[in-house]
């Protein structure tokens, strides 16, 4: 046994697993730029700010963007319409002005999107329909 055995995977990744970590963070990286044409700049991109909690855009980038959005199965519309859903039944109003945009990107109407809120406040219930209809207004007015 090595001293590099004895490490472990955490110390010591095997190839194949920084590959797929690789392949994660391309394919969340094309599939953020497509949601958001635009946003950002081509080529690779460091999104970490130096500040506490840095690494939870990385890890968004990968889990998030290269393991749901870039899945085959549901296309970005679809995926729209489900995270618009899910955002307003948390209550997640800053994620929820993003992912409207990202929703009008993919396709979605703003009948559509009104159809979600009073879909969602059915389910969710009327405060969080409400307030996820105040910020929809702000940023389709925007």
């Amino acid at each position: 046994m090595t001293a590099e055995d004895a490490q472990g995977p955490a110390e010591n990744p095997s190839k194949a697993s920084v590959e797929a970590s690789v392949d994660l963070r391309s394919a969340g990286l094309a599939a953020m730029r497509a949601a958001l044409p635009g946003v950002f700049p081509e080529g690779d991109l460091d999104l970490r700010d130096g500040r506490l909690g840095e690494d939870l855009v990385e890890i968004g980038l990968t889990s998030v963007w290269g393991s749901l959005w870039a899945r085959e199965g549901l296309g970005p519309r679809d995926r729209s319409l489900v995270t618009l859903a899910i955002l307003i039944a948390l209550g997640a109003e800053a994620e929820l002005r993003t992912h409207v945009r990202i929703a009008v990107t993919n396709g979605l109407t703003e009948d559509e999107i009104a159809e979600v809120l009073y879909h969602a406040g059915g389910y969710a219930g009327f405060p969080r329909a409400t307030a996820a209809r105040a910020v929809v207004r702000e940023v389709l007015s925007a």
